[in-house]
């Protein structure tokens, strides 16, 4: 085995990639790995006054408040929840939808079906919120057409009743995400070999068939992956669809972690309380990850690493 020395004409020849890799392994430690020395303030009793390095260290007393308060353990219930309920939902309509795209025959319909579904991905969550608000009022569509139909006598204040909050965060986010999620399985769906469909309708398979046979084992790595990414952030279950369609009348379903940190770090002060919060989700989004990914690695199904 020859041993490899530098080569400067190797490193001119690629030094467009090396500046650009360079770059991004500085943009990384910048703003990703150089802010962790914040999570110092989960130890400490930090004041801003006296700053990270001069704040008394408390050790783990922080968590120790953090899991006493009955306020959190129910945020940690209210985002594992609309984490899963998003998950499952975003996750099976984007696959759903783009079999469906994929099924349609008429190119110029497809186009434009996909043009209008990825349109909600670029509105701002405000801007969502607004329509949900205007759609869901007393006087809003849905009660107009439920009035009409004879479903319900009066109409429905939807957003003053804890059982409707979920179903309504989880719509918000398949309505706008559904068109946008949806690009990366079409794409797996197109590098899928055309013979093997047609082998298929040699076999006497048909559109039912071919979906179940040939174009979901196809994309089956693909799925593999992003389950497995979006795994992860299951605790990322949001911040501005709650912060901006919560009330006082259903906050207890309506907090969420982020909105906790929110609340303790900026409006209470604490910034102690609030970074022992964002750590504690960052553990289990990193522990969901690695336990989910050992799964697959076991079944030997695609994994991250």
């Amino acid at each position: 085995m020859t041993k490899k020395t530098f080569n400067m004409a190797d490193f001119k020849r690629q030094r467009i990639l090396i500046i650009w890799a360079a770059a991004i392994v500085i943009y990384g430690i910048v703003f990703h790995y150089a802010p962790l020395v914040g999570w110092l303030m989960a130890f400490q009793n930090y004041k801003p006054v006296t700053g990270l390095l001069h704040s008394q260290f408390v050790g783990l007393d922080k968590f120790k408040v953090l899991f006493s308060d009955v306020s959190f353990l129910r945020v940690i219930r209210n985002t594992l929840a609309m984490g899963v309920i998003n998950l499952a939902a975003t996750f099976v309509m984007a696959i759903l939808f783009a079999i469906l795209l994929n099924e349609m025959a008429f190119k110029g319909g497809k186009k434009v079906v996909q043009t209008i579904s990825y349109l909600p991905h670029f509105l701002s969550w405000i801007i969502v919120t607004g329509i949900l608000h205007d759609a869901l009022s007393g006087t809003g569509i849905i009660n107009t057409v439920m009035l009409h139909f004879g479903w319900i006598t009066q109409p429905i204040n939807f957003f003053a009743h804890e059982k409707y909050f979920w179903p309504i965060v989880a719509f918000a986010n398949v309505w706008k995400e559904t068109g946008w999620n949806a690009i990366i399985y079409l794409a797996a769906i197109t590098s899928i070999d055309p013979s093997l469909y047609e082998a298929a309708a040699i076999d006497g398979a048909g559109r039912w068939a071919k979906i179940k046979h040939v174009t979901l084992p196809g994309i089956k790595p693909t799925i593999m992956i992003l389950l497995l990414m979006n795994v992860g952030n299951v605790l990322n279950a949001g911040f501005e669809i709650q912060y901006l369609l919560g009330n006082g009348l259903v906050q207890n379903v309506s907090q969420t972690i982020d909105i906790y940190v929110l609340k303790w770090g900026i409006s209470q002060g604490d910034y102690s309380i609030g970074t022992a919060a964002g750590i504690f989700k960052s553990l289990v989004s990193i522990i969901l990850i690695v336990f989910f990914n050992h799964i697959a690695k076991k079944h030997g199904e695609e994994r991250l690493f």
